[in-house]
């Protein structure tokens, strides 16, 4: 993951309001921003964080 905060409850905000703002879906984000979505995931997940495709956003 490149150009993104490293700290889990940063890079949380982060994503979320890049999902809210200028992508539909996590796939969409990932190919954009060149991320690795299982990374990105495990990451997020380590807060107890997963992916909602319905709100489009990390609950």
């Amino acid at each position: 993951m490149n150009q993104i905060p490293k700290d889990p409850v940063i890079l949380l905000s982060y994503i979320n309001t890049q999902l809210r703002d200028f992508y539909p879906d996590l796939e969409e984000l990932g190919k954009s921003l060149d991320i690795s979505i299982p990374e990105l995931t495990d990451t997020l997940a380590s807060i107890d964080y997963v992916y909602d495709a319905s709100k489009n956003q990390f609950i």
